[in-house]
């Protein structure tokens, strides 16, 4: 946190903050002045994010609904939200099992409500706030082979993002999703070296942007920044696609 930035005096909330995007955003957040309470699952990232920038680190489980509670109990007001933790299923409907998409679910929405549901209280208490959703273009905005459940899960974040934002417009809240392309991440790299044959499978996942490359986290922290400070003041409900022309 330093004493100057566009988010200076600002407390934000940054889930998934272990590695990828939420940690390049809260990293950025960091940087503009900001106290960043990051969440994610895994202690050891949240270490060396604290490390790196000062974060100040809460390993949980998003999961576990009682955990969120207690979090936002010690959390209190904050200012920014940004919600990116999730998973990415692969498969159609056919591959999809019940307990798949009770999990594809789980993590990437019902947390997001629950987290929303508990920190919306007192960031409408003290006057408003930035809530910022991770969906995806693979969601309502475009369909993507075998990712059922995954398009299912992040247009349901879509809706959810624009509802919040029509019902709370007037009390100060603006919430915005972001909807990315493909995204060169650590998790992103784990699935390409899974799937197999790694130097055409990265190969075809950089050439679905008409921009011929994969976009990167940096990339996407700046968009979120943007909707997380003054300067997007009058944004929001808004869908922000980032695909490098993708569904273009």
């Amino acid at each position: 946190m330093t004493a100057t930035g566009v988010l200076h005096g600002k407390t934000a909330v940054v889930t998934g903050a272990g590695q990828g995007i939420g940690r390049a955003s809260a990293e950025r957040f960091s940087r503009e002045g900001a106290r960043v309470l990051a969440v994610d699952i895994n202690a050891a990232a949240l270490a060396s994010l604290e490390a790196a920038c000062g974060c100040e680190p809460f390993a949980f489980d998003l999961t576990d609904g009682t955990a969120i509670g207690t979090f936002a109990r010690a959390a209190g007001a904050v200012d920014i939200a940004f919600l990116c933790a999730g998973t990415v299923p692969y498969g159609t409907v056919l591959d999809c099992s019940d307990a798949d998409w009770e999990h594809a679910f789980d993590l990437n929405v019902t947390a997001m409500f629950r987290m929303i549901r508990a920190l919306l209280p007192a960031m409408i208490a003290q006057g408003g706030g930035a809530i910022i959703t991770m969906s995806s273009v693979a969601s309502s905005v475009r369909g993507v082979p075998d990712r059922f459940a995954y398009a299912a899960t992040k247009a349901a974040i879509i809706g959810m993002t624009k509802a919040l934002a029509a019902d709370h417009a007037a009390q100060g809240i603006r919430a915005n999703a972001i909807c990315p392309g493909t995204i060169e991440t650590p998790a992103l790299e784990a699935r390409m070296q899974a799937i197999g044959n790694y130097a055409a499978t990265r190969a075809a996942f950089a050439a679905r942007q008409p921009l011929g490359r994969f976009g990167q986290a940096d990339e996407i922290a700046s968009l979120a920044l943007y909707l997380a400070s003054d300067a997007s003041r009058f944004t929001t409900g808004q869908c922000h696609i980032i695909d490098g022309g993708w569904s273009n």
